[in-house]
């Protein structure tokens, strides 16, 4: 298949400052295509099944909120991610059909993998939401035991997924917990902050006592703007192991190049682009000196 002036975009609504167009065209430059195009565009929930026939003129795409399971009715096939989070965020074309994959997946076991993390510890997932599930889910699936640390007005949705796990994966009530936030107490191989506390722009905030923290072996936290989050600044304190949230972001759309075009990439080359894409987001949104807030 020719490379040469194809058209990728990424679909939501709002798209705001998004770093896929940077990180997709340095994807492609490392695969020698120079010529692929990436852009945004933005379609409101309203108006989407009326643009779908538009976004299928294109060679391939990625989908954020709120379109993921809008776009569904209109694959051919569903990747096995796919269909177990019923949420799709690329869409590839093959030989006339339209096939949905899901590389938030990807990015996220990929992410903890380059950790130099082992997922069968036990794990915390703070957050119950869309995200959290996820990780949760795929952490039981290899093999974690998992602990829901939620805020007390989240614990009835926590529950619901501990019990939906312990279902699917057939395993003891004592390995798949919830707790409340404030009443963290145990020692985790891995903390995994799925929740928005810390996101742009309040960067102050933290979603777990630091002595909560202090029993963590090693810390992911999903939010890449900013790149280090009040969270993961106070996890290097102590010495705990790290990787913020630009990790899955680059992950999960080199899942996307491998899809489209069987591409290739070594570890050492990804890592580059992903220091690379946090230096963007560093300057594109720089700290204050005196208030340390993003401006």
């Amino acid at each position: 298949m020719t490379k040469k002036n194809r058209k990728f975009a990424l679909i939501g609504y709002p798209l705001g400052h998004s770093m896929s167009p940077p990180i997709h065209k340095r994807l492609f430059e490392m695969s020698s295509d120079n010529t692929s195009e990436y852009s945004l565009i933005q379609i409101e929930e309203s108006q989407f099944d009326s643009r779908v026939p538009e976004l299928f003129e294109l060679d391939g795409f990625n989908i954020t909120i709120p379109h993921k399971v809008n776009i569904i009715k209109y694959t051919d096939v569903l990747s096995d991610s796919a269909k177990r989070y019923n949420s799709v965020n690329v869409i590839q074309k093959q030989n006339g059909k339209y096939i949905g994959h899901n590389t938030d997946v990807d990015g996220f076991l990929r992410t903890v993998k380059n950790m130099g993390v082992e997922l069968s510890g036990n794990v915390c997932v703070i957050g119950a939401g869309g995200v959290g599930r996820m990780f949760a889910i795929e952490s039981a699936a290899n093999g974690a035991d998992i602990t829901l640390a939620v805020r007390k007005s989240s614990l009835d949705k926590a529950h619901e997924l501990c019990e939906y796990i312990k279902s699917e994966f057939k395993v003891n009530a004592e390995t798949v917990l919830c707790d409340e936030l404030s009443s963290l107490n145990k020692r985790f191989s891995l903390m995994i902050n799925a929740s928005p506390s810390g996101m742009y722009p309040k960067v102050d905030a933290i979603p777990i006592d630091i002595e909560a923290l202090k029993k963590a072996d090693a810390l992911f936290d999903c939010i890449y703007n900013p790149t280090k989050t009040k969270l993961i600044k106070a996890a290097e304190k102590l010495g705990i192991k790290v990787s913020g949230g630009m990790d899955m972001l680059v992950w999960q759309a080199v899942s996307a190049h491998e899809i489209w075009d069987n591409a290739s990439y070594s570890a050492d080359d990804i890592n580059a682009l992903i220091s690379e894409m946090t230096a963007q987001v560093d300057r594109d949104f720089p700290l204050t000196e005196e208030k340390g807030h993003r401006i």
